[in-house]
């Protein structure tokens, strides 16, 4: 099956810097993408760079004779699967509103015969205006999906509504209006945690780890650009969800385990969440005051084995499953000791003591049955493709 191709109109305004990370992800996630710039989009975009990171020509002019010798507006929004503007401006939501077609960009908006997709960008003030507004309404009528704006500080010093959605969640809601593409892992059903988890000492205060979820969330991402289906099973973290990915929220090791075993049966089980050890024997109901003593004790218990649990699994044992394992020093050791323990297939061994926490950084291992290899690279991406493809090659 070919990639799926969106035609990217690049509007006029600052956000359209965005754009171009967009390109980036669409071309990471396997979606091919063609580029029209506005003349106004050209003085924040320049050709070269959309196109290069495109990979393929950045059309302009509705007026080119060699294109239109070949009625290039009528080839180029029918050739795509769907039609993305971003940033979509106040004029051309006026011009598609309104049916008019004086440019390359508004021509191919009333040309096409595909979805189209709209991430507006503008100041607040022009976002609230009541002819934007009444153009909004018209456009969702006709059909017209919408992603943003969001709401922040904008480049006019002003804050509010207008701002461009970020461009991972304009790839998400691209992502959705495709639906799923085939890949190497088609069909598959893959199950990820990720995050820490947080056990409550009272209603107020509790015990979690440094985790940031950043790592469980790259591979869950490069999963589902593989064409898996990917449930992300997440502990409390300040990220969105990777498009196409269904993400299920949960806070303690109990509610992560519960999640886990009812996301069963599935193909593939990646535990990289930073589930706590031990939890308090008795939450507080009520916030714990500071008294006159200098002291206050607490008594801990384990928290179930989330891996452990399901790599013994009787009924639905996922024919690969995967644990981390976060350390400090002896890295081939200590996984070597907890792939025997849990009766996983492999363990990514992760070295933590570079302060890894947070950051796009990482080193990782991976212990398995066949011995002990060093990943290449050294980035929390670079470790999600390598899980990626070496789930791809145990499966088969």
């Amino acid at each position: 099956m070919s990639e799926p191709r969106v035609l990217l109109i690049i509007g006029g305004g600052i956000a359209a810097y965005k754009s171009l990370e967009l390109i980036r992800l669409l071309r990471k996630g396997g979606i091919a993408v063609r580029v029209v710039l506005t003349k106004a989009a050209e003085q924040f975009v320049t050709p070269l760079t959309a196109g290069a990171l495109s990979n393929d020509k950045v059309h302009q002019d509705l007026f080119d004779l060699t294109t239109e010798a070949e009625m290039g507006h009528i080839t180029l929004s029918r050739q795509a699967d769907l039609v993305v503007v971003a940033p979509a401006t106040a004029d051309l939501m006026a011009k598609l509103a309104h049916g008019q077609a004086n440019d390359l960009a508004s021509t191919l908006l009333l040309a096409t015969d595909k979805k189209v997709l709209m991430a507006p960008a503008m100041n607040v003030r022009m976002w609230h205006h009541p002819a934007t507004q009444r153009n909004l309404e018209t456009l969702k009528r006709d059909g017209v999906e919408f992603v943003g704006p969001d709401e922040g500080d904008m480049a006019c010093g002003e804050f509010g509504l207008g701002r461009m959605s970020e461009p991972d969640a304009i790839f998400g809601a691209i992502q959705s209006q495709l639906g799923p593409h085939k890949g190497p892992l088609n069909g598959r059903r893959i199950v990820v945690t990720a995050g820490p988890t947080f056990e409550p000492l009272d209603p107020v205060r509790g015990m979690t780890n440094r985790s940031s979820g950043r790592q469980g969330y790259a591979i869950a991402e490069a999963l589902a650009r593989k064409g898996a289906d990917v449930t992300l099973i997440s502990g409390p973290v300040a990220l969105p969800a990777p498009g196409g990915v269904r993400r299920i929220d949960v806070e303690t090791a109990d509610q992560m385990l519960e999640a886990s075993l009812n996301a069963l049966p599935c193909d593939v089980f990646v535990a990289v969440a930073a589930v706590a050890d031990w939890r308090p024997k008795q939450a507080a109901t009520e916030k714990q005051k500071k008294g006159p003593d200098a002291e206050l004790s607490v008594t801990f218990v384990k928290n179930p084995d989330i891996l452990e649990t399901v790599s013994k699994h009787l009924d639905f044992r996922p024919k690969l499953v995967i644990g981390f394992a976060a350390e400090t020093s002896e890295l081939e050791a200590y996984a070597r000791a907890k792939l025997a323990s849990k009766g996983c297939d492999a363990i990514l061994a992760n070295d933590v003591s570079d302060d890894v926490f947070g950051s796009a950084k990482n080193q990782v291992s991976l212990a398995d049955l066949d011995g002990f290899t060093a990943i290449p690279g050294t980035t929390k991406a670079d470790v999600a493709n390598f899980v990626a493809r070496y789930i791809h090659k145990r499966l088969g």
